[in-house]
């Protein structure tokens, strides 16, 4: 189903050549901008040339990126909602798989992460996730029911953002009000109980040029494969604007969602290829005791009264003025706030009754209980100049601004009162009628807050028509200051956290400065050859707002800030009348002042990855009726400089959660009222260590096993306005790990075999 109208490009000329070269490539997943008339099914014409692909989009949805994708000197993969929708993938999480490189994290080992706990190019980019163009806070899932599209630039994009990973960054654009009148829709069931109803009103008001939008979600679901576990959100967007399709535009966006989630804890990894148990090891030395023996993948260790309660409220006010159509004005505010209070009970290592050892059904695993009170706001303010103009015979476009922000985060510390422990659970038949000890706050918490003034200058000058080049510089400066109460344990046990209460602050202020240049050359008008250079930076406490005093944390303010490069060189091309879009690019990432151990355990800022790749991405309508998405990533993720130290030396060794090969395909066959989808995902195994050479005979799940998963749609158009929508997951029912937390005691299955039918409706 497709809601925006679709937009005609003009017909481009290209050698023959290049185009079989093009196509000859295995490349990588870049969506984008085309789609049809608001209210209406994708609609099947008999002059197959018409019919536009839906999947491919022309160019990102920011201000400061001021050319087509084609043209722009960076991989940027954008998924758009119609590709998502065929998918049936209603998260964050679910979209980034149409796009290689990225891995979901599980936690370290004491907790167990929540939300979107994304690795991308080796990398963390958990605090790199924007909506519209502004940081979104918070360890949350994000749904998609309010998304257009889904944008992933890779790289430092410290110029576009500011403070940030080496990753890259991902950018979820809003859904907004348009002039056109359209309520849409879908009714969905599934297996795991899953049971999800969306709708999409677009009404033009009375009021010249003015029009509302809503978007509405109430989901209840269960996971498939797993016990217990649920998954429930509401959501209301609201989208007012003025204005349109005049010079002025004025948009009032609202965002709610409510998420009352029962958390997953995970999975005993006992019993799995590469599990290794210390305390089996103690009991049975000589290995001759039973043998450990995988547990059901659908046991739930926790409780049934773990919880995963989350708030979101943004509001965001965005005003546009065109001077001309050579300049134009943007200025987006926003206030934004989140929380997030959880329990959820983690799982670790594995316990034997001295008495009954060699009787499995008395194993056990110790248990944590876990949990967080967080809080997160935002309030910022970003204004955009953009202005093409000629000086000195070239052509220029720039792209200016300057941001204001606040951004904050505080953290009560939770734990269970002193002196109590949480019973261990049966390894193979786990209950939900064991005791369950509740955290409590203990005193102590973390109140860090982060503002930030920047500003910005981005140029991209056509020196001829084949030839242009781009220069971008961001100035920035940042004052973090943190307080922190910690409580010094009393002497004695209590029923309840006590003791003295200490408090600390800690401080950091500086400027940053990240640029990016680039060359664009393009042999046609349909293709271009590029190279590119861009940096960012991450000072301490700029992921969380939140600073250490510490020697031996990353966020400590004495430290210098991680700084970010990317060199990279790439080809894009416009095939097929448009239809078809394809890149290549081979680059280079490097991230410096990593914190390290050196020989005498010492911490230094001094460490270093880098991460070299290729990445290809196809995405289009390579035949009549036929759209794919398809995308390869090949990395070469190492420790470049890391800890020397003989007990645990990191350099040399490959970035843990980081897949050396990773592949994505989707492909979708329209023929009449009947649409046949189908695809397929490879990910390579990952290193759970940065250790390098450790024994698998003394540590316990040193890799996650590769694997492929495939999937597969059918729908039906019952009427112009009525689609039938069935999906299948995992059709092959592969067993594989999701994700693994840092010790390896614990994982996430992947899916198993399930589905989902749902009704679509647009008119």
């Amino acid at each position: 189903m497709s809601f925006i109208q679709s937009k005609k490009h003009p017909t481009l000329s290209r050698s023959a050549l290049a185009s079989a070269l093009l196509l000859a490539l295995p490349v990588a997943a870049q969506p984008a901008s085309s789609q049809n008339e608001p209210g209406k099914m994708a609609e099947v014409k008999v002059t197959a040339d018409a019919i536009e692909p839906e999947f491919i989009a022309e160019k990102a949805s920011s201000a400061k990126q001021v050319k087509p994708l084609v043209d722009t000197p960076q991989t940027i993969v954008v998924v758009k909602k119609e590709l998502f929708k065929q998918q049936a993938a209603v998260t964050l999480s679910d979209t980034l798989r149409n796009t290689p490189g990225i891995t979901m994290l599980m936690g370290e080992n004491g907790n167990t992460a929540t939300g979107d706990s994304i690795f991308m190019r080796g990398f963390d980019t958990q605090s790199s996730i924007y909506v519209d163009g502004i940081r979104d806070l918070g360890t949350i899932s994000r749904d998609t029911f309010n998304t257009e599209q889904v944008e992933i630039a890779k790289g430092p994009a410290g110029v576009d953002n500011g403070r940030g990973s080496s990753s890259g960054y991902i950018n979820l654009t809003s859904k907004m009000a348009g002039l056109e009148d359209f309520t849409a829709g879908s009714v969905t069931v599934g297996t795991g109980a899953h049971k999800r109803v969306t709708a999409d009103v677009n009404r033009a008001l009375s009021v010249e040029n003015a029009a509302v939008r809503v978007n509405l979600l109430r989901q209840d679901s269960g996971v498939v494969g797993r016990d217990v576990v649920e998954n429930n959100t509401t959501g209301i967007a609201t989208s007012l604007a003025f204005g349109l399709d005049t010079d002025t535009r004025t948009t009032l966006n609202l965002l709610h969602v409510q998420q009352d989630n029962i958390p997953d804890g995970g999975i005993s990894t006992a019993g799995l290829p590469g599990y290794y148990s210390a305390t089996y090891k103690a009991a049975f030395p000589n290995n001759d005791g039973p043998a450990i023996a995988e547990v059901a993948s659908e046991n739930f260790y926790g409780s049934t009264e773990d919880y995963d309660h989350i708030l979101a409220d943004m509001l965001t006010l965005r005003v546009e003025h065109d001077f001309n159509d050579k300049v134009s004005l943007q200025n987006t505010s926003r206030y934004g706030v989140s929380s997030q209070e959880y329990v959820l009970t983690g799982i670790n290592a594995l316990a034997l009754p001295t008495a009954t050892k060699t009787d499995p059904a008395t194993w056990s695993v110790t248990r944590s209980r876990q949990g967080k009170d967080q809080k997160n706001q935002i309030l910022t303010n970003q204004t955009n100049l953009t202005a093409a103009f000629s000086a000195a015979g070239l052509t220029h476009t720039v792209a200016s601004g300057m941001e204001f922000s606040y951004e904050s985060q505080l953290n009560y510390t939770l734990g269970l009162p002193t002196g109590v422990t949480q019973v261990n659970a049966n390894l193979y038949q786990p209950s939900t009628s064991d005791t369950f000890a509740m955290p409590v706050r203990t005193g102590a918490k973390t109140d860090g807050a982060t503002s930030t003034a920047a500003i910005y200058l981005l140029d991209t000058i056509d020196l001829t028509d084949q030839w242009q080049i781009s220069a971008g510089l961001r100035a920035e400066h940042y004052s973090t200051t943190t307080d922190i109460i910690t409580v010094q344990e009393a002497a004695t046990p209590q029923t309840i956290p006590v003791g003295t209460l200490l408090g600390s602050d800690a401080k950091s202020s500086d400027n940053l400065f990240s640029y990016k240049i680039g060359t664009v050359y393009k042999p046609t008008a349909d293709g271009s050859v590029y190279l590119s250079y861009a940096t960012s930076q991450l000072p301490p406490g700029g992921a969380n707002f939140s600073l250490s005093t510490a020697a031996t944390n990353q966020n400590n303010p004495m430290l210098a800030p991680q700084k970010g490069s990317n060199l990279e060189l790439g080809t894009k091309w416009n095939l097929l009348n448009n239809k078809l879009f394809a890149t290549a690019a081979v680059f280079e990432s490097v991230n410096k002042n990593e914190l390290v151990r050196d020989d005498v355990n010492t911490y230094l800022s001094a460490g270093e990855k880098t991460v070299r790749g290729v990445e290809f991405g196809l995405v289009g309508m390579p035949l009549s009726g036929f759209e794919l998405s398809a995308g390869l990533a090949l990395l070469d993720p190492e420790i470049t400089r890391g800890a020397r130290y003989a007990s645990a030396p990191t350099e040399g060794a490959v970035i843990q959660w980081t897949p050396k090969t990773t592949f994505t395909l989707w492909g979708n066959y329209k023929l009449e009222q009947f649409s046949f989808g189908g695809g397929a995902r490879y990910m390579d195994s990952v290193k759970r260590s940065n250790t390098v050479n450790l024994d698998p005979t003394a540590n316990s799940m040193l890799e996650v096993p590769d694997y492929w998963v495939v999937d597969a749609m059918a729908a039906y158009d019952v009427t112009p306005s009525v689609q039938v929508q069935l999906n299948m997951f995992n059709l092959l029912d592969e067993e594989y790990i999701s994700s693994l937390n840092n010790g390896g005691s614990r994982y996430f299955a992947g899916n198993v075999r399930s589905a989902k039918l749902g009704l679509n409706f647009a008119f």
